[in-house]
């Protein structure tokens, strides 16, 4: 995988916190790795506009959000997501 310049990697961490804020303090190491590795995939393709990352983050949370249980989101965000 290429090296990403410092800018796409504060673009991509923007994203992950943006992303993980619904869930129950701001999700566990697993669960922010897996977005993370969402990232740097998309990242190393090309994608590297805030918008476009972000997107990806917020579809790794909801993937993730339907796979597991709901008690790892924020009250808020389960009727968001309902």
């Amino acid at each position: 995988m290429p090296k990403l310049d410092k800018n796409v990697v504060a673009i991509m961490d923007a994203a992950l916190e943006n992303a993980c804020r619904v869930l129950r303090h701001g999700g566990d190491h697993e669960t922010r790795e897996f977005v993370a590795r969402k990232l740097k995939v998309n990242a190393a393709k090309g994608n590297t506009t805030f918008e476009g990352l972000s997107d990806v983050a917020s579809r790794a949370v909801e993937e993730l959000l339907k796979s597991k249980p709901l008690h790892h989101a924020e009250p808020e965000a389960k009727s968001r997501l309902s």
